[in-house]
């Protein structure tokens, strides 16, 4: 009977332990915590009552749960009525607030991400091969093809030394390795020219949805052979046609290395022959992450297509769509996607499906997003802060002007953070108005979101909880 009743008071004990935690804490009435307790057996043995030490960590975790949720209430109250909010412990949903769809603006490379390594894996690669006819004493007689493998990050070794781009590739491919080893499989003359063969993806270069000023500066060309973003060394502009621009830039190398070519470089489909030389890609994680942590929105469209190409067969955007919205539905989340780079405003995403998303292959994501106060668009964001350098997340931005008509603009971050209990919070905060991409708007709510996370855990601990 003593154990019993024990047992009886303990669970009372433990709401009130919680409870006068939360008094002391705010200095005043105490805050409502919602505290489950499972239902213990009826010890029949001392020895029994010792397993309510176990107790008191799931306790302690879901005290700390709801505290969170509790400091996330001025964020969700201020939150503009098309926009999301929603957070995961461990997996575990805490909360979940606002509109059940929003625009997610660069976001949306984090459902290309998770889907590219569902239906591509690992071990993918982008590989690029170079075909023509055996070479007779030095000589290619015809054409030799630059036969694209879809590869995103494939680059001369001059591109990501050069200040194009604020976010220069890393991770790539060497376009010049593939020069050397045409070389070295003996060329020295081509009588005809260097053909740029993308013909694995559709000729969709760029996306039709795209809003006015995007098509050939934020992203595109696209195409299955896309070398430097379709730069040539010299030429102030992005070719026109991402093969015909590939192509120039290779018999540029070669010419480099000695290798006469009579014709000049053109776009086309390969003629067939003998595999002269091949170079592939790093494997897919360390794609993503470039895709990632510059927000590479080519990068993204490529891997689209791919994806939809071992999905379906095709190398289009319409079946690599198709195949995120497959991998979407297995996620139990809501999205209508549109293309891969989050460029277009149409694209509708619930804050719960990127949670999940980032959930599923949580490791990834926390190697491969930009850091707080480190590194990508977050170098300079929550510098000082509680959450700088545990913070990992991916940012959207699309202004959509004009401001006073619909879509709106949009200010996105979704990622995790390491909390110091060695739990991982996952979140995304889409900002959806029409002005929302101003500092002054977003820069207040990301604060409140940061402080939050930040300070998890704040709730009572073990020691409080535990029996004495």
């Amino acid at each position: 009977m003593l154990v019993l009743g024990v047992l009886a008071a303990i669970p009372t004990l433990l709401l009130a332990a919680t409870a006068s935690w939360a008094a002391g804490r705010a200095g005043g009435e105490p805050t409502p915590v919602e505290v489950v307790v499972d239902p213990a057996p009826v010890a029949t043995s001392a020895s029994a009552v010792l397993t309510l030490r176990r107790q008191a960590a799931v306790l302690s975790r879901r005290a700390n749960q709801n505290v969170l949720a509790q400091s996330l209430t001025g964020l969700v109250d201020s939150l503009p009525g098309t926009s999301c909010l929603s957070v995961s412990v461990d997996g575990v949903p805490v909360l979940s607030a606002g509109a059940p769809s929003v625009i997610p603006a660069s976001n949306q490379k984090v459902l290309v991400a998770s889907a590219a390594l569902g239906v591509l894996g690992d071990a993918h690669t982008f590989t690029t091969t170079v075909v023509g006819a055996e070479p007779v004493d030095g000589v290619v007689d015809g054409d030799i093809t630059l036969v694209g493998g879809g590869d995103p990050l494939l680059s001369s070794d001059w591109y990501p030394e050069s200040s194009l781009d604020r976010f220069p590739v890393f991770n790539a491919t060497s376009l010049d390795s593939l020069a050397d080893a045409v070389v070295a499989r003996g060329v020295r003359a081509v009588t005809g020219a260097v053909v740029g063969d993308g013909s694995r993806y559709d000729d969709e270069w760029y996306v039709p949805e795209w809003a006015e000023g995007i098509a050939g500066i934020e992203a595109g060309p696209i195409d299955a052979l896309l070398v430097n973003d379709a730069r040539v060394l010299g030429d102030d502009y992005r070719g026109s046609d991402p093969a015909r621009a590939a192509a120039r830039e290779f018999q540029r190398l070669l010419a480099e290395r000695g290798v006469s070519i009579a014709g000049e470089a053109r776009p086309g489909a390969s003629s067939g022959g003998v595999t002269l030389a091949t170079i592939s890609s790093m494997t897919l994680p360390s794609v993503l992450r470039e895709m990632l942590v510059n927000s590479d929105n080519n990068t993204a469209e490529m891997v689209l297509k791919e994806i939809g190409l071992v999905a379906s067969g095709s190398g289009s955007r319409a079946a690599g769509v198709a195949a995120l919205s497959d991998h979407v539905l297995a996620l139990g989340g809501v999205a209508t996607p549109v293309d891969g780079s989050g460029l277009a405003a149409s694209n509708q995403v619930s804050c719960e499906l990127l949670v999940a998303a980032i959930d599923r292959d949580r490791d990834f994501f926390e190697q491969s997003l930009p850091v707080a106060g480190a590194s990508g668009a977050l170098a300079d964001a929550f510098v000082g802060s509680s959450v700088e350098g545990r913070l990992f997340a991916k940012t959207g931005t699309l202004g959509n002007p004009p401001y006073d008509r619909d879509p709106p603009a949009v200010k996105a971050l979704a990622g995790v953070v390491a909390a110091p209990s060695g739990e991982r919070l996952t979140f995304a905060l889409v900002l959806n108005a029409p002005t929302i991409n101003d500092q002054r708007e977003y820069r207040p709510l990301w604060d409140l979101l940061a402080n939050a996370l930040g300070a998890h855990p704040t709730g009572p601990g073990v020691s409080l909880l535990g029996p004495e």
